[in-house]
């Protein structure tokens, strides 16, 4: 399989000062140190995405997801921007949320849409794998299980199998996705903005829940410090490039389950590479949509999603949860 990219989580170190001599012989100085680069976190949104119905409409979905991904990288065109996330050769995993089954999983028309710029950015279709947790999770979402080795893959942990031996880190140890150690060497994320009844909200961290053979254990204390230290495990932070969170749909009360009546059409998307900030920034907006229906914050109902800050400590260092640190951009 091709290299695998760097960790993308990883923070630009401080600036080393120049050393300026003075004309009057004095000991040379250092500059002060420059301050850490912010991590960027894409909103594109479209009031218009659905149009007069309830479907999205695929054409103007695409155009939001190159507006959001030409945002985020600074490209003039899509193949551009896809192009920094994989290279020819290289297979890429969707890893998609489909728990909840139609209604607040993760949209065929935008995979369908990554699909289509992935093999226009020149990775083959054979070369694109899109995963969960279950096959039958992927097809109560919409999507058709596929095998053939010379097309598009869509498949669930249950058939592709886990790793045999324990990856470990601080409270977390798991059994590690095949999809993930084995056939992928790049992940896109594709989450989806959501509450959580237990952990608070469901986003890029929890997300890679879907890549060990036990996220029941990993529940209790609302999920902290459990969802921080299952993404510090490491064919999860080396192999996770981009997370790609489906906005098109949220919902801010009830989850993971569908929950109509607590669901609205945000009509977006959210583009980081830096799941802490992803996470805090979608938090950000769950919140306020339950305070507009009057609802208390996820704090008074003893959920608040902890484990983000978690995952900005110095024990983590996944991304930074420091609203002064987060460049929301949106588009």
């Amino acid at each position: 399989m091709g290299r695998v990219f760097p960790n993308r989580r990883r923070f630009l170190g401080l600036v080393a000062g120049s050393l300026l001599t003075h004309s009057t012989g004095r000991n040379a100085r250092a500059s002060a140190p420059a301050a850490p680069a912010k991590s960027r976190v894409v909103i594109a949104r479209d009031a218009d995405l659905r149009g007069a119905g309830a479907a999205l409409d695929s054409g103007r979905l695409l155009k939001l997801l190159d507006r959001s991904l030409q945002s985020y990288f600074a490209t003039d065109s899509p193949p551009e921007a896809w192009k920094r996330l994989a290279r020819p050769g290289e297979v890429v995993g969707l890893k998609v949320n489909c728990l909840a089954g139609r209604g607040i999983s993760t949209s065929l028309p935008l995979v369908e849409a990554v699909c289509e710029r992935l093999q226009q950015a020149g990775i083959p279709g054979r070369n694109i794998v899109i995963w969960d947790r279950l096959n039958s999770d992927l097809e109560s979402a919409g999507f058709r299980l596929a095998t053939s080795p010379d097309r598009i893959r869509c498949l669930g942990n249950d058939a592709l199998g886990y790793e045999t031996e324990l990856t470990a880190y601080g409270s977390a140890a798991s059994l590690m996705a095949r999809a993930l150690t084995e056939v992928c060497d790049a992940v896109i994320s594709l989450p989806v903005l959501k509450d959580h009844g237990i952990v608070g909200v469901t986003m890029a961290l929890k997300n890679m829940f879907g890549a060990i053979h036990n996220p029941n254990k990993y529940h209790v204390a609302v999920g902290n410090p459990y969802v921080a230290d299952v993404y510090m495990l490491p064919p999860i932070r080396q192999k996770v490039r981009l997370a790609i969170c489906d906005a098109t749909t949220a919902q801010y009360e009830g989850g993971p389950s569908y929950m109509p009546h607590w669901t609205w059409p945000y009509n977006g998307l959210i583009v980081a590479r830096d799941p802490v900030a992803l996470d805090h920034t979608g938090w950000r907006i769950i919140e306020k949509k339950r305070a507009e229906k009057g609802m208390k914050p996820l704090r008074a109902m003893q959920r608040e999603p902890a484990y983000i800050a978690t995952a900005a400590d110095a024990a983590h260092r996944l991304g930074t949860n420091d609203p002064a640190r987060i460049q929301v951009i949106e588009v």
